[in-house]
């Protein structure tokens, strides 16, 4: 890699910073989606969506921008932002039908590690042996997180092989998206302006998924309701967009080692709101997410 400048690094690492926000609003996805359990997945995507497309288009209009103009992309930008947001979602919400939830949320959460490795065919990126090793120990805790039960809760059968092909198929096409926009961003093409438009379509073709599987159902409470706006205002609304900024300017190897870090906050988010039980487990799975989220993130963190 080239040696930068330390004004370089300095609009690095605040680009980083501002990508790991969207690492803290995954955090509370499942809080909020399990308050809004009563409202089906693809309906609920399509009005996360929604809400994520109006949130993105504000923005950019308080910026005396026009963002119309920014469904002028080319083709692969939309087959890109299009596949990469819908294309996950539809995957994994697929996984969790066809295979148990907690080999399916297992093998999605491959994700960050391939971030990790994909970045290394990216020009002027260089994969070194600690961004392996922090992504290893990352899925390591994770693992031991989601599958606390122990290994032998673990079984692997014939019946759910699809599902877990349709999670392979999440893991491999968020981390592709990812790294495939950080590529965009090195050619300045399809500003993170555009990703409302790709949320406008998600949104549509969400609301297609759910007319023709599901039942339309919305919340009883206000809790409900506030869950089902506040999964639309953060993440899976801002989320998108702030780490969107973070893959295409910042250090998206550590990105993708803190990554790890969503399902450790959701699950003691989970455990501290009462929604979930404690279990010993998860003190030993923090150790290995932010142990191997730090070491990740040496380049970052070390004082050039």
């Amino acid at each position: 890699m080239l040696a930068r400048s330390p004004a370089d690094r300095r609009s690095v690492n605040r680009a980083t910073a501002v990508g790991a926000t969207a690492i803290l609003m995954w955090a509370t996805l499942a809080p909020l989606a399990t308050l809004a359990a009563m409202v089906p997945p693809f309906q609920l995507v399509a009005t996360s969506f929604l809400l994520a497309f109006l949130v993105g288009s504000g923005w950019t209009a308080l910026r005396g921008d026009n963002p119309l103009r920014y469904f002028r992309q080319p083709p692969a930008a939309w087959a890109l932002g299009v596949g990469g947001l819908f294309g996950f979602h539809f995957l994994y919400f697929m996984a969790l039908q066809a295979a148990p939830p907690v080999e399916a949320n297992l093998i999605n959460y491959l994700w960050p590690l391939l971030i990790v490795l994909f970045s290394a065919l990216l020009p002027g990126e260089r994969l070194r042996i600690w961004h392996v090793a922090g992504a290893a120990a990352g899925l390591a805790g994770t693992a031991l997180l989601i599958a606390r039960g122990g290994v032998n809760g673990l079984a692997v059968e014939a019946a759910h092989l699809p599902g877990y092909a349709a999670a392979l198929g999440s893991a491999v096409t968020w981390a592709g998206y990812s790294v495939l926009r950080r590529r965009l961003g090195q050619i300045g093409e399809a500003p993170t302006d555009a990703v409302s438009a790709f949320c406008l379509v998600t949104a549509v073709l969400s609301l297609l998924c759910h007319l023709a599987l599901e039942t339309t159902v919305w919340p009883a409470d206000a809790a409900g309701w506030g869950a089902m706006l506040l999964l639309g205002l953060g993440p899976v609304g801002a989320a998108f967009f702030v780490w969107d900024h973070g893959v295409r300017h910042g250090d998206i190897r550590a990105l993708g080692a803190l990554s790890y870090l969503a399902p450790l906050l959701s699950t003691l988010l989970l455990v501290l709101f009462g929604l979930a039980p404690n279990h010993g487990a998860i003190w030993a799975a923090c150790a290995l997410i932010a142990g191997g989220s730090l070491l990740a993130s040496k380049d970052l963190l070390r004082r050039r």
